[in-house]
């Protein structure tokens, strides 16, 4: 598929056929792309937990109601302690290359057939304690994996954007 045809057929599936498991060869695309993602400094501090245990899975049930019955679902976090630092010391990378890392493999994933969804309804700090994240991670995301269930589509207002005239300054 052309990159502009991804990014404008990708949407959020909030349906899956949960008896349709993510091929292991497909999954490990998926997180080959996030791997490759760029990071500040190159310190990739993203860590990766793939869901999928009837165990795991049932933790991300406690923790949203956004799981759609996907039968995959990736937790990314970062290492906190180890992020790029702003000058001015008030901010710093982690969330931002976690989110390039997750956008990679949300963009993977819809270039080799599989849906997903961005879930961030979800208690980040229970999450943490509940998936047993080491101390020093942060997680950022949950991502639904999966193949969309029959009739499954974008909702209603998907292909609803704004003009670049209201989303672009030139200067």
């Amino acid at each position: 598929m052309e990159f502009q045809e991804v990014i404008a057929q990708r949407y959020s599936c909030k349906r899956y056929d949960s008896a349709r498991p993510v091929e292991p060869k497909v999954l490990e695309r998926v997180l080959e792309a996030g791997r490759l993602a760029p990071t500040a400094k190159n310190l990739q501090e993203q860590h990766v937990y793939v869901l999928q245990s009837n165990e795991a899975l049932a933790i991300v049930d406690e923790l949203t109601p956004c799981r759609y019955g996907a039968p995959c679902v990736l937790a990314v976090a970062f290492d906190a302690k180890n992020v790029f630092t702003y000058p001015g010391g008030e901010r710093d990378s982690g969330i931002e290359d976690a989110t390039i890392v997750a956008t990679h493999m949300v963009l993977a994933a819809a270039d080799a057939g599989l849906d997903s969804c961005w879930i961030n309804n979800f208690d980040p700090a229970l999450a943490k304690e509940r998936l047993g994240l080491p101390e020093n991670e942060e997680i950022l995301m949950l991502l639904d994996l999966g193949h969309a269930a029959e009739g499954a589509g974008p909702l209603a207002n998907h292909a609803s954007r704004k003009p670049l005239t209201e989303t672009v300054t030139y200067r």
